[in-house]
């Protein structure tokens, strides 16, 4: 992947998942980050690898459209 495209996907991950709960977060650790469970969000993203990027920016926004639905 593009490093550009890799840094500007995990950014963009970066602010949809300011905008979760910690519950939500949570759950996103889990999905990509077992391993650093413990560790800030941010930490997780800058960590996780980049063949996930796309799939994780769309589980986020679909989490952040729901919300404005309800």
């Amino acid at each position: 992947m593009n490093e550009k495209l890799k840094n500007f996907g995990k950014e963009e991950l970066k602010k949809g998942l300011a905008k979760c709960t910690e519950d939500e977060q949570n759950l996103f650790k889990q999905m990509y980050a077992f391993e650093y469970r413990g560790k800030d969000i941010d930490y997780v993203v800058d960590h996780m690898p980049e063949e996930k990027i796309d799939w994780a920016m769309q589980q986020v926004e679909r989490t952040l459209a729901k919300k404005q639905v309800a």
